[in-house]
């Protein structure tokens, strides 16, 4: 079996459907890989990357964009590197309110048993309460 990388461009054109021949080509994509035909694989860069997006361009509010992201992150014949981490990140996004890189940051420090950060950002990262933020 074919193992594959997909980028972000392929889950732009799925979910907004703004290219309804590419969407139409990805689901069948999609629908291989549920199948076995083939291996999907992606990484959470690629998942952030889709998240500025959908935001960035197509205007979508974050109880929009999970839901989506998650429904990719469990499609049948996808890997997604880091997903574990992606999928507490995105706990952050979408109940602390905070940004996904935020979200990451958080994710990644909870799994390398790191409490204390380094920041000036008092919006986002003070929103999470298992770290510690603390400005030099």
């Amino acid at each position: 079996m074919n193992t594959c990388f997909v980028d972000t461009n392929l889950f732009v054109r799925y979910l907004t459907d703004d290219d309804a021949k590419k969407a139409d080509r990805v689901e069948a994509l999609l629908s291989k890989a549920s199948e076995g035909k083939v291996q999907l694989v992606t990484s959470d860069f690629v998942l952030v990357e889709l998240i500025w997006v959908l935001e960035s361009s197509y205007k979508m509010k974050p109880g929009e964009i999970t839901p989506m992201i998650r429904a990719i992150m469990a499609t049948p014949g996808m890997e997604v590197i880091n997903g574990e981490l992606m999928a507490r990140a995105l706990d952050h996004y979408e109940n602390k309110n905070v940004d996904i890189v935020d979200g990451y940051i958080a994710a990644l420090m909870k799994k390398l048993n790191i409490t204390d950060v380094f920041s000036f950002d008092r919006k986002h990262l003070s929103r999470i309460g298992d770290l510690n933020r603390i400005e030099p």
